[in-house]
């Protein structure tokens, strides 16, 4: 991995349709459908929102026979539309339906953690694949290794490594290239590492696969932006990424803007700082460069050095000059953000901070914005600091961006759960549409409300089931007495 500059990852060409990713072209945006696949008009109309919206990529939920079916008369009234629009099926499970959406989808997406391979089926998709011109994607979620693969590494971004290498070396030993990968976590640090790791991986084996990346499961409003932000941003300063999702939990043609402005923000990131000392980078741990508790401007005292950064490469200047530091005194890095526009001086401070966050380098942020009162500048940056897993300040929900899977309104109860619970401090709530990933995404959770069958949910204490199949109208008073019953609940 290059520090000293910018310089994006050398990845191969691969064709999604009539959208080039990899090799010297744009990172694409891409986004999902939240409606049941299964209704072709449903899913016609919002796929064409998102493609309005600026995604070239957009992806479908197959879960089972009738979703599969529905996705070549989908395609079909797309391109008589006039859109051509990539589209990509998201398969669980059931590599017989991966099969069938094979037959009329750009992608397949598939997720080694559930897809069955020993009775030749991965080689059947590559073969329908390979005739079709169709690409594939090996997705790898955090929260749904296999068990073989939980057994061995456990849920950590070795374990996701290890799960995408044995399917990769299958399509390579099948030469078949037309594949992109995944490691998706809601957790930004695993999901951070598990990318760094399986690159230094795939270099080891003289693999050059495009990277899709995101974080899964980030929430909504500014703190599922932030939350993205810093996640998706640490890749991009690496230089890592052909294509990327920003999984909010609101209507998908929101997340295609924001993650469009990710993009542009790391269009060019001209400058090159040296580093003296690389041997004190660590970029796959976490490894905290002095034991001060990460602090915002306002707290900042006498023991802080404030550290500016005014280059174009905001996060590799501020690397570099703190790995050729030869004393222990805590860094506050600092940036000021004159764009009046407060979601993108959220989105473009995250983005250029959290990576020394995430890395253990920095002990605080100040985001100097003159677009922003002193409130909302202490509050982004304490979304900042809590994104980047060193400091919880509020109730983090680690809530699913819905799709054709989704068993309930989950927009709307997860307005309804933060209104009741965003009081709380230090708790981490799982809102969850289905049981696919479900109980494994939301690992890092305390409590969890998971969609089990229509409306009727499952709620979970860190990943025990506490109660099952309770109607949605009585679950969130259940939840909180589960919380109430722990001792962690306050009066708000």
């Amino acid at each position: 991995m290059q520090i000293t500059k910018f310089l994006r990852r050398r990845a191969h060409e691969v064709r999604i349709g009539d959208t080039l990713i990899g090799g010297n072209h744009p990172i694409a945006v891409q986004s999902m459908t939240n409606t049941p696949t299964a209704d072709v008009e449903l899913s016609v109309a919002q796929t064409r929102r998102i493609a309005d919206a600026g995604a070239p990529i957009v992806r479908l939920t197959a879960q089972g026979r009738r979703e599969g079916e529905a996705l070549a008369p989908i395609v079909e009234r797309l391109r008589s539309d006039g859109y051509n629009t990539a589209i990509v099926a998201d398969i669980h499970f059931t590599p017989e339906i991966a099969m069938i959406a094979a037959e009329a989808v750009d992608k397949v997406r598939i997720n080694p953690g559930n897809f069955r391979t020993s009775n030749g089926e991965l080689e059947r998709l590559v073969a329908i694949c390979r005739r079709r011109g169709v690409a594939l994607r090996i997705g790898v979620n955090h929260g749904s290794l296999a068990k073989r693969i939980f057994d061995q590494w456990g849920d950590t971004p070795e374990g996701m490594v290890a799960s995408a290498m044995e399917f990769l070396r299958m399509c390579r030993e099948l030469q078949f290239e037309d594949v992109v990968v995944s490691m998706k976590s809601s957790n930004t640090r695993v999901m951070v590492h598990a990318y760094r790791l399986l690159v230094e991986a795939m270099e080891r084996e003289e693999m050059t696969f495009p990277l899709h990346i995101g974080v899964t499961e980030a929430g909504d409003g500014i703190e599922g932006r932030v939350k993205s932000a810093v996640g998706i941003g640490s890749l991009l300063a690496d230089g890592i990424g052909d294509t990327l999702r920003v999984s909010l939990t609101e209507d998908p043609e929101c997340e295609v803007p924001v993650g469009n402005a990710l993009v542009a923000h790391f269009a060019k990131r001209d400058g090159e700082f040296e580093v003296k000392h690389p041997e004190r980078y660590s970029p796959t741990k976490y490894q905290p460069r002095t034991t001060h508790k990460p602090i915002i401007h306002s707290e900042i005292t006498d023991l802080y050095d404030i550290m500016d950064a005014t280059s174009a490469n905001p996060t590799a200047e501020w690397r570099a000059a703190i790995l050729n530091r030869d004393d222990s005194r805590p860094v506050v890095i600092r940036r000021r953000y004159d764009e009046s526009d407060k979601e993108l001086v959220a989105l473009h401070a995250a983005a250029d901070m959290g990576l020394l966050l995430i890395d253990g380098l920095a002990d605080g942020v100040w985001v100097d914005a003159p677009a922003l009162s002193e409130a909302e500048q202490s509050d982004l940056e304490l979304m900042i600091l809590q994104a980047a897993r060193v400091r919880f300040s509020r109730t983090e929900y680690i809530a699913c961006p819905s799709c054709g899977r989704t068993l309930y309104d989950i927009q709307q109860t997860l307005a309804t759960i933060k209104a009741r619970t965003s009081h709380l401090k230090d708790l981490k709530i799982g809102v969850m549409g289905c049981i696919v990933n479900g109980p494994g995404e939301m690992a890092d959770a305390d409590y969890g409300y998971v969609g089990s069958s229509p409306e009727h949910i499952t709620l979970y204490r860190g990943r025990e089931i506490v109660e099952r199949n309770i109607h949605q109208s009585e679950a969130l008073d259940h939840l909180i007495e589960i919380i109430k019953a722990d001792g962690r609940w306050i009066e708000p």
